[in-house]
């Protein structure tokens, strides 16, 4: 039998997305607009301590991240330009264009302040009611290239602040896919 005080546990499910960035203030070719397919590694564990599971022997099902998760980053920054606040050259210039998708970073949108925000502010607010909370995101920008976010041992807290909106501009009138 095992000893629930000594093993935590943890599930770790992978994301995949598509977006556009450039670095603002970036001293070569990242501060051109570009794009990646982008992997998020997403660890939970269970909101008191990581040592429970529900009766079929599970911290979460699987598919409960991935819905809310993946539902966020559908929504929000798939396809869409992520574009610092502070970059107003790049927000005129995306504004410019229609249809368009972006997103709004409050930070430089490094992959480092991506996994932060992520784990930060999107996944306390997506993840609230499931019983877990995220540990670590693992965000990889290419396939030899990722930032990594821990959260602290004291910080198991709700972000006060909701998670941005993406700003869609399109006036065809057909279905997105």
């Amino acid at each position: 039998m095992h000893d629930p005080t000594i093993t935590q546990l943890s599930l770790v499910r992978q994301l995949k997305f598509c977006a556009g960035h450039r670095l603002y203030r970036h001293e070569s070719r990242c501060a051109f607009f570009h794009g990646h397919n982008y992997r998020v590694d997403l660890e939970v564990v269970g909101a008191h301590g990581g040592v429970e599971v529900d009766d079929v022997g599970r911290i979460i099902d699987f598919s409960l991240i991935k819905q809310r998760m993946l539902g966020w980053l559908d929504d929000h920054w798939d396809h869409a330009f992520l574009i610092y606040e502070e970059d107003e050259n790049a927000l005129a210039a995306i504004k410019l264009v229609e249809p368009v998708k972006y997103f709004v970073m409050p930070e430089n949108p490094t992959a480092e302040n991506m996994a932060r925000y992520l784990l930060e502010v999107v996944a306390p607010h997506v993840l609230a009611d499931l019983g877990v909370v995220a540990r670590q995101i693992c965000l990889w920008e290419t396939a030899e290239s990722c930032a990594v976010a821990t959260l602290g041992r004291q910080q198991r807290t709700i972000a006060s602040e909701p998670p941005r909106e993406a700003v869609i501009l399109d006036s065809r009138n057909m279905v997105q896919a």
